[in-house]
C-alpha cells in the first residue's frame, strides 16, 4: 500500500521559514520522481517543486531563490525548505510521487498559512 504523509506545514509570518517532509513508504522511492505541489485558497493545484531520482529538480518561478527541494533515498523522504515565506505561498502543499510509468501517488497535504 502506497502512502505519503506530509508534515511541517503550520502557521508563520511573512519572512520567516518552514520545513516540510514527506514520508513515503510502498514505492520504489529511489527511482520516482518527487514534487510538491500546492493548492491556494479558491485555486487550482499547482507545482511548486521537483526532484528526478538523479537530483536535477524544477522550481515554479514563484518560488525560485527562495524554495529548496531535496530528497533522503535512504530515508525515503523528500523534504521542501521554505524560506522567504510571503503571504501568497498560503496553500495546502502536497506531496507527490510519479513512477517511471508516470503513475501518480499523492498525500493528503499539509497546511501552511503564512500571516502578515
Amino acid at each position: 500500500q502506497v502512502q505519503l504523509e506530509e508534515s511541517g506545514g503550520g502557521l508563520v509570518h511573512a519572512g520567516g521559514s518552514l520545513r516540510l517532509s514527506c514520508a513515503a513508504s510502498g514505492i520504489r522511492f529511489s527511482i520516482n520522481t518527487m514534487g510538491w505541489y500546492r493548492q491556494p485558497p479558491g485555486k487550482q493545484r499547482e507545482l511548486v517543486a521537483s526532484i528526478r531520482p538523479g537530483g536535477s529538480t524544477t522550481y515554479a518561478d514563484s518560488v525560485k531563490g527562495r524554495f529548496t527541494i531535496s530528497r533522503d533515498n535512504a530515508k525515503n523522504t523528500v523534504y521542501l525548505q521554505m524560506n522567504s515565506l510571503k503571504l501568497e505561498d498560503t496553500a495546502v502543499y502536497y506531496c507527490k510521487s510519479q513512477t517511471i510509468t508516470s503513475i501518480g501517488y499523492w498525500g493528503k497535504g499539509t497546511l501552511v498559512t503564512v500571516s502578515s
